[in-house]
């Protein structure tokens, strides 16, 4: 392919496999220290070759991979596929029904202490 080299870009690899959706974020996601190749906490620019480990806390998880093949441009998923291997651990499981705060019919407005515990229940903060 076109794009194969000795090493490229962390932000640019990762963006061009698929770990992120553009390559402003793949930046972004390096600045503010995110990734980490071989361990080390990687900026934007630095290269990454064939055999590196990459560390990216991204969405609520984090990925390893391994890098097998240097792209520097956005392919298909069916090939960026084939430019890591995935030593991921699993996603968390999905929650599989979302909790409902009910009331009991013609109890009115939840009162101050009550509404602070919904709030709980949902994990929002109040402020």
């Amino acid at each position: 392919m076109a794009g194969d080299q000795a090493s490229a870009r962390v932000d640019s690899w990762i963006w061009s496999v698929r770990l992120v959706k553009t390559r402003s974020l793949a930046a972004a996601v390096c600045k503010a220290g995110h990734v980490r190749v071989n361990g080390v906490r990687a900026k934007p620019a630095q290269p990454v070759r064939v055999g590196d480990q990459v560390r990216l806390r991204h969405d609520g998880r984090e990925r390893i991979v391994v890098v097998s093949r240097i792209i520097t441009k956005r392919v298909g998923a069916p090939v960026a596929a084939e430019c890591y291997v995935d030593n991921s651990p699993p996603p968390p499981p999905r929650e599989e029904s979302v909790q409902v705060a009910v009331r009991d019919r013609g109890a009115g407005r939840p009162s101050k202490r009550e509404r602070r515990s919904i709030e709980k229940l949902f994990g929002r903060s109040t402020r």
